[in-house]
């Protein structure tokens, strides 16, 4: 009797978890995209950065975001601080550094644009920054000092054919030297990377030119649908490419707003991210008129957001 009522229990046992496991499997084939805490990319916070570093990263900590993205600084450094100095901050105030932007080539400003005015009204000045073409290895010395997984090309000059020749040579070089001091580099897009200039598309030169374990590509969604291109398809067609997403919003008149207020639909792209191999993503705005009140809508907007995944 007691070796029935032992064999009766076990099975019963054993028809509910399967059940559990059934209904968990179920649930998982229906399940969103497995994604990372929200990151911020600090290029939001030009002026307030420099205004009081410790202050404003108080306050993205307080909105929830937990990776960063750091960008130039007009203080030189990481923000006035040497990079070990500046990891240490970040993870004091519950925060992981992942990624860091420079320059591809000697700042230049585009034609017919004109810098924000800081705080003060008048135009942000923009000191002498260095750049992989000219400062690469110092450069990637100084992120590899931080213990961090990626430097990014913010920028490259790509005006003619011959410059964008010359700029995946830069990556080239640029990807070699971090791969040595155990970086990642990759690059990151504006729409006029996916123009054709002298019969050049500069976005396809450097995916075909320099290979994808040199260069990996820090897709910028916003500038992707602003180009009118499909940042689905671009997964497809460079499968595990992108480490690093921008996640930047738009309105229909180009206005950069933060996420959930433009006319952006992330939907598709979110649900696709495996494709892309993305490991972070940041929300983006570029000099935001309400700095603090916009990095909070937007995280919040994104929890929404992921929820409907």
């Amino acid at each position: 009797m007691n070796s029935r009522r032992k064999f009766l229990q076990q099975a019963a046992a054993l028809s509910v978890g399967t059940a559990l496991l059934s209904k968990s499997s179920w649930a998982n084939s229906f399940a969103g995209p497995n994604l990372p805490a929200p990151g911020i990319q600090l290029f939001t916070l030009f002026n307030e950065m420099d205004i009081d570093t410790v202050d404003t990263l108080k306050k993205v900590a307080a909105a929830g975001y937990k990776n960063i993205e750091s960008a130039f600084s007009k203080q030189g450094g990481f923000y006035g601080r040497k990079p070990k100095e500046f990891k240490a901050l970040l993870h004091d105030m519950g925060m992981d550094w992942k990624s860091h932007h420079v320059l591809g080539t000697p700042f230049k400003m585009p034609a017919n644009a004109k810098l924000p005015n800081g705080p003060d009204g008048k135009p942000v000045t923009i000191p002498v920054m260095k750049n992989l073409k000219d400062n690469s290895q110092e450069l990637i010395d100084q992120v590899a000092e931080a213990g961090i997984p990626y430097i990014v090309c913010a920028n490259i000059n790509i005006e003619t054919g011959d410059d964008i020749k010359i700029a995946a040579e830069v990556l080239q070089r640029a990807g070699e030297q971090a791969k040595k001091a155990g970086l990642q580099l990759a690059y990151h897009n504006h729409a006029t990377e996916f123009d054709k200039t002298d019969g050049i598309i500069s976005f396809d030169y450097f995916t075909s030119q320099v290979s994808a374990d040199i260069l990996k590509m820090e897709l910028d969604l916003g500038w992707v649908f602003k180009a009118g291109k499909d940042p689905v398809a671009i997964f497809k067609k460079h499968k595990g490419r992108f480490p690093l997403l921008h996640v930047k919003d738009m309105t229909t008149a180009g206005e950069i707003v933060p996420f959930g207020e433009g006319a952006y639909d992330f939907k598709d792209t979110f649900k696709n991210v495996d494709i892309a191999g993305m490991k972070y993503f940041f929300l983006e705005q570029d000099f935001p008129k309400k700095p603090f009140e916009n990095i909070v809508s937007a995280v919040q907007n994104f929890n929404k957001f992921k929820k409907s995944l």
